[in-house]
């Protein structure tokens, strides 16, 4: 609901900013395509992770949920990169009302998607002392589907924000 509410709240106001660049001038659909592509693979490194776990495969675990957590470190890397690009051609929160929006909501997906990495990067730490095994597939499996949810709601974001939002 909290993601929604913001998204609504972007497309209330889209089009009513009176200065400073709007989505039209200022998104880099492209360079977001491919951060959009590196979380969702990031999801299937995830799958991965969960069926090596429950397999008991400690080791295959590790590999693919330390994947997980680089991709989405990669995705904040891209969005840090975004952020800045906007901030240097005029877009901040306070430039206008699609500035506040947009910040806002992908600032807020962002620290999401910190907390998923730092979850991540936790459960990689727990496999070297032993603390997860096939019995504890449920600590993975909340992780796997915060993850998921984080992947939706980007991929809510970019068709709303990014394809949409340029479109109209």
């Amino acid at each position: 609901m909290f993601f929604g509410s913001l998204i609504a709240t972007l497309l209330v106001y889209h089009g009513k900013s009176l200065s400073g660049p709007g989505p039209k001038e200022i998104l880099d659909i492209p360079v977001t395509s491919v951060s959009t592509f590196v979380l969702l693979l990031s999801s299937l490194m995830m799958v991965m992770a969960y069926s090596a776990i429950t397999r008991g495969r400690v080791k295959a675990f590790r590999i693919w949920i330390m994947c997980t957590a680089i991709l989405g470190a990669t995705f904040l890397g891209f969005q840090a990169f975004e952020f800045r690009h906007f901030a240097l051609e005029g877009l901040t929160p306070r430039t206008n009302l699609f500035g506040s929006t947009f910040f806002t909501l992908t600032g807020f997906h962002g620290a999401h998607v910190t907390v998923g990495v730092i979850w991540l990067l936790s459960l990689f730490g727990y496999s070297f002392r032993g603390d997860l095994t096939r019995e504890s597939g449920l600590s993975v499996d909340l992780a796997a589907l915060y993850w998921h949810f984080v992947d939706i709601v980007w991929i809510v974001i970019f068709t709303v924000v990014y394809l949409i939002g340029v479109a109209l």
